[in-house]
């Protein structure tokens, strides 16, 4: 079953193109503290595509001299905006919104394009034998030495660690999982939602050999209704996690039986994620 999902993925990035060309017909639903970067950003030794970044600011951020914290995020194009949306929006920005409302904490959240067709390859640290892949690497270095210091160089932000989230689901949950073990220097809080560990065996051999972290928080979603053993793969990171030396206070593993793979249950899990990450009660 789990190469249901692997179907999924590939009809997604078939289907993009198409999708496309129709997003200008739906109705944007993106808040108005959420914009496009003027600059797109071509990965060196990646691909061609001129990559669009997405930036939503608390809704106090231009009445304030406050630095925030920033997640980083995947898909950008799902995040915000039914109109360019694949399947419906996270609704990234509705959500903290009101958790601004609620308790008065803000955060900028920067939200990175895939490349379409090239998503496999961008989100995967390592080859499959049957979906290739496997650039992931150089995704995450982009990440890391070229977009956080734009973007810490031109907005309000708090640098360090402790404020730095990555956020993904599904592919993007596995190039999060990633992200967060290859670079605990500079990413804190990891969410890796329905994640595909699936994709390749190395993973394993990869958490034995990061995941003795001591200041790295990690949350793990999976439902329980994405049609796969997402679940059961979940759940085997989490113990090899533990045995490795991750430290059981900062590994969240949350099973919602309901749960499928899809936009809709990762928006109604997002505030969770977020609140636990952050310590936001």
């Amino acid at each position: 079953m789990k190469y249901f999902t692997a179907s999924f993925i590939a009809f997604f990035l078939s289907f993009s193109a198409v999708f496309s060309q129709n997003t200008s017909e739906k109705k944007s639903t993106a808040s108005s503290n959420v914009s496009l970067l003027k600059k797109e950003f071509v990965i060196p030794n990646l691909n061609a595509i001129s990559h669009k970044v997405w930036i939503y600011l608390p809704p106090n951020y231009h009445n304030s001299t406050k630095k925030y914290p920033v997640i980083y995020m995947h898909d950008a194009q799902n995040l915000f905006d039914n109109a360019t949306s694949y399947a419906g929006e996270w609704q990234v920005d509705e959500t903290l919104n009101k958790l601004y409302e609620k308790t008065g904490k803000g955060f900028i959240v920067v939200g990175i394009e895939n490349g379409g067709e090239e998503r496999i390859n961008e989100y995967t640290p390592w080859k499959n034998e049957k979906y290739g892949g496997g650039e992931g690497a150089i995704y995450m270095d982009f990440i890391v030495n070229s977009l956080k210091p734009y973007i810490d160089a031109n907005f309000r932000t708090k640098t360090k660690q402790k404020h730095t989230g990555l956020i993904g689901s599904s592919l993007g949950g596995l190039i999060s999982y990633y992200g967060g073990l290859q670079y605990p220097k500079t990413f804190g809080k990891i969410g890796a939602l329905s994640t595909s560990f699936w994709f390749s065996e190395k993973v394993v051999d990869f958490t034995q050999e990061k995941g003795n972290l001591k200041n790295v928080k990690l949350f793990l979603l999976v439902g329980g209704k994405e049609g796969d053993d997402t679940d059961k793969d979940t759940q085997k990171m989490e113990k090899l996690l533990l045995k490795t030396g991750f430290k059981s206070k900062n590994l969240k593993t949350k099973i919602n039986p309901e749960g499928k793979h899809n936009e809709a249950f990762w928006s109604s899990e997002f505030s969770a994620i977020v609140c636990w990450l952050y310590n936001i009660k």
